[in-house]
């Protein structure tokens, strides 16, 4: 599929937000030490799904949100539990990295990662439909950023 103007500012905007990321501007966060240690671990399990959900997408790996032509849709491994799972375990990274570090300001960008990561899930389903007849049921099946509760 071809990439649309749509597809190069989700990137652009998303690899600023990674920029902003890496700056910090406000007072600390005052929260207790066991919730610093914890965001580290929250940040290490995050930066292991990122990092091994990119190995499962091998030649379907794309910062932009259109599929590649070539491109297969995943419903094993994490893809099992997430429809996004790189998505995910960056903001599990972003946000544990964040309490870490006792930054607020960190926290902030976050949450603008998380808006920012929504809306381009949108957008990227929307093309992923297009190419994937199937792609509705796997929807109904897994949800976008943390599994589903099916009761």
């Amino acid at each position: 599929m071809k990439k649309t103007t749509k597809d190069y500012l989700f990137v652009f905007i998303q690899f600023l937000l990674f920029g902003a990321y890496t700056f910090d501007f406000f007072s600390p966060l005052a929260i207790p030490n066991y919730m610093a240690t914890l965001g580290m671990g929250i940040a290490i399990i995050g930066l292991i799904i990122a990092v091994l959900t990119v190995f499962e997408l091998k030649t379907n790996l794309s910062v932009f949100p259109t599929p590649t032509e070539k491109a297969v849709l995943l419903t094993h491994g994490f893809f099992r539990f997430s429809r996004h799972p790189i998505y995910t375990g960056i903001l599990m990274f972003v946000f544990g990295y964040a309490l870490n570090s006792y930054s607020t300001y960190k926290l902030l960008i976050g949450v603008f990662l998380l808006i920012w990561f929504y809306l381009k899930s949108i957008y990227e389903e929307e093309q992923l439909s297009e190419k994937f007849k199937e792609y509705k049921a796997y929807q109904e099946k897994v949800g976008r950023f943390l599994p589903k509760i099916n009761s």
